[in-house]
């Protein structure tokens, strides 16, 4: 088959002869569906001027200017999300490590499940703080720490913002050794 002479419109072939108005039919028909598509598609993406309310029953939603954070004197400041981490039940925390501070070796008495949001996480294993034996998570990751494991972590080089899920009450053991 000869696609230049092809017609979609009506998945046939032009006249053969190749005259400028053989082309021009075959262009208005590639130009058309593709006019169609970009109207559909930027339809689609504008929608509605106006977002549509949402039930504040159903929904509840904290813009990043709203979470409320609290200063740690460990270098990390804490924001709870959902539950209580001091109390029996699930919690959703975000930790944002502030550059160049990290955890000693420590243990949690539960799972904890970890993603990182942004910036780049640094974690160690073992009783022995050593800050350059630990390895980078990028954003994104999923990580988990297993219960009565030992491990520390934190920042390097710049901010980091991890969120937390876990099973409270949260408790941590410190277990370095010297």
């Amino acid at each position: 088959m000869d696609a230049a002479n092809f017609n979609p419109a009506t998945e046939q072939l032009a006249p053969a002869a190749g005259t400028k108005r053989g082309y021009m039919q075959i262009a208005n028909a590639i130009r058309r569906p593709s006019m169609l598509l970009a109207l559909a598609t930027a339809a689609l993406l504008l929608g509605p001027a106006v977002a549509a309310d949402l039930n504040p029953a159903a929904i509840t939603i904290t813009p990043p200017d709203k979470i409320k954070w609290i200063a740690g004197d460990n270098g990390a400041d804490t924001a709870t999300m959902a539950g209580d981490p001091d109390k029996p039940g699930m919690y959703v925390i975000l930790i944002r490590w502030h550059a160049h501070h990290m955890s000693r070796p420590h243990f949690h008495q539960f799972d904890r499940y970890i993603t990182v949001i942004s910036g780049t996480w640094w974690v160690g294993t073992g009783t022995k703080y050593d800050p350059d034996s630990t390895v980078p998570v990028k954003p994104g990751s999923f990580v988990r720490h297993t219960a009565k494991q030992v491990h520390y972590d934190g920042a390097k080089n710049e901010d980091t913002v991890i969120e937390i899920v876990g099973q409270g009450p949260q408790t941590a053991t410190p277990a370095q050794t010297k």
